[in-house]
């Protein structure tokens, strides 16, 4: 897959919403990302954000608000 985004900066908002047992989804996170780790999205199941792991559920581009939304619950490593 190769994806082109236009425009000079070539960057796409990404938000992420965690999904919680006990609170049932929150916004954690929302900046941009670049094309690469875009598309590097097709290669991985896990994210590293503010130093903790999680899954990757699924995603949603929301054309309205022009940004990539994504699913994600956290790993709890013991």
């Amino acid at each position: 897959m190769n994806i082109q985004l236009k425009g000079a900066s070539k960057q796409m908002r990404v938000v992420l919403f965690v999904k919680d047992s006990g609170q049932g989804i929150k916004q954690m996170d929302d900046r941009e990302w670049d094309a690469s780790m875009i598309a590097a999205l097709e290669h991985v199941n896990y994210l590293t954000v503010h130093g903790e792991e999680y899954q990757t559920l699924e995603g949603k581009l929301n054309l309205d608000a022009a940004q990539l939304e994504l699913l994600v619950v956290k790993m709890n490593h013991k």
